[in-house]
């Protein structure tokens, strides 16, 4: 996380896009995105593939990549694993909390950014952003994770600050909202066109937006094909 942020609205890294049906699968690369979508990023391998996944089916997948689970970028609902996507992501969820839990003991709940930049946001004068960002740093949990990190020689070691405001939450929460995170990505651009995002990165806004989601998600037909993007 980079708390040089300095806006009130959603991050937005991952899209998930439910890809309408005159759009021709050969068109689902990282070059045609703004083309059919008005979006610029690539093409991300975030799903699975269904295990039962028949060798003449793997044409409908989008970026797949040799293995057990195929990892891809997408593909029709019916051939994706997203049950199975969704419990490998919150096992991964779990096993990083408990490092979490580590460094916080002791510490006093802190602020999460989102929230001391609202706070910014609403007195600008009173709080500007430099008070805002020395303020969240003060904070003994705070300053605990970046000692952490600032020692972890890989990203996968590091706690995202980002997501102080869910793991604080307690460990269960946080592993839904990694799960749920992890099929709906930061924001969802439905089949009609419709883009669907947390209004904040406040974690009831993250929340709301996850259930939201995840919703139309379960209400898609079989054959609607979703497509992971980083932007």
């Amino acid at each position: 996380m980079s708390i040089s942020h300095a806006t009130s609205t959603a991050t937005t890294q991952t899209m998930i896009i439910c890809v309408p049906q005159e759009i021709p699968s050969t068109a689902l690369t990282s070059r045609q995105l703004d083309r059919h979508f008005g979006v610029t990023g690539s093409t991300s391998r975030r799903f699975w593939a269904g295990p039962k996944l028949r060798l003449w089916q793997k044409g409908h997948i989008i970026d797949p990549q040799k293995g057990a689970p195929v990892v891809c970028a997408g593909g029709p609902v019916r051939l994706l694993d997203l049950a199975g996507v969704v419990h490998a992501a919150g096992i991964g969820a779990g096993l990083r909390y408990q490092r979490y839990a580590q460094l916080a003991a002791g510490t006093k709940p802190a602020i999460p950014w989102a929230d001391m930049l609202a706070r910014h946001h609403a007195d600008p004068e009173r709080f500007p952003l430099t008070r805002a960002k020395a303020a969240f740093e003060a904070q003994p949990r705070v300053q605990a994770i970046l000692l952490h990190n600032a020692a972890s020689y890989t990203p996968h070691d590091r706690i995202d600050l980002a997501e102080l405001g869910a793991l604080q939450a307690g460990h269960i929460a946080y592993q839904h909202y990694k799960a749920m995170s992890q099929i709906c990505g930061d924001a969802l651009l439905t089949e009609r066109g419709q883009q669907l995002k947390p209004a904040s990165d406040a974690i009831a806004d993250q929340a709301r937006y996850l259930e939201q989601a995840r919703a139309h998600l379960d209400s898609l037909d079989p054959d609607t094909r979703l497509l992971a993007v980083t932007l």
